[in-house]
């Protein structure tokens, strides 16, 4: 009991309209994230209780600097586990970051056979043949004389 008594003791509490004002929103907004569960709170009869740790928690999910993961973050995150991408995306974007994060292993302008250029996409997908195709297709890598060489002029997207 006295450690429940120590937290309440030290936490600082917000109604919604408190919240709003600091924060400079409207106070529906707020109530209306409270009531779907974004911002944790404590319903004491008709008002709500918001503990400044939730306050902080929901503004690190939700600030600006998370955006900042660019979508082919975003989308490298959600294919890949463990450095390995058990399917790649049907959607051309998506497909491509995912082509650009295995083509990242192969140095710019060197050669690479084909069984080198299998064994570093086998590492990141079990389908190296269609990668490597798609490599080819997507103008990310040349095939000259049944070698493989990573494009200097290709970009990889940010």
């Amino acid at each position: 009991m006295e450690y429940c008594e120590g937290i309440i003791k030290n936490t600082e509490f917000f109604t919604t309209s408190e919240l709003a004002e600091k924060l400079k929103m409207n106070a529906q907004v707020i109530t209306r994230k409270v009531q779907a569960g974004e911002i944790s709170a404590y319903k004491i009869g008709k008002d709500w209780r918001i503990p400044e740790q939730s306050v902080y928690e929901w503004l690190e999910r939700n600030s600006n600097k998370n955006a900042k993961a660019s979508v082919k973050q975003k989308v490298v995150a959600n294919f890949v586990k463990d450095d390995h991408i058990e399917k790649l995306p049907a959607q051309r974007s998506k497909r491509k970051f995912l082509l650009e994060y295995i083509l990242a292993q192969f140095e710019p302008n060197r050669l690479y056979s084909e069984d080198e250029v299998n064994k570093v996409i086998a590492r990141h997908h079990d389908d190296f043949c269609t990668v490597r195709r798609e490599f080819v297709a997507e103008k990310m890598m040349d095939r000259i004389n049944g070698k493989y060489r990573r494009r200097t002029g290709y970009r990889l997207s940010g």
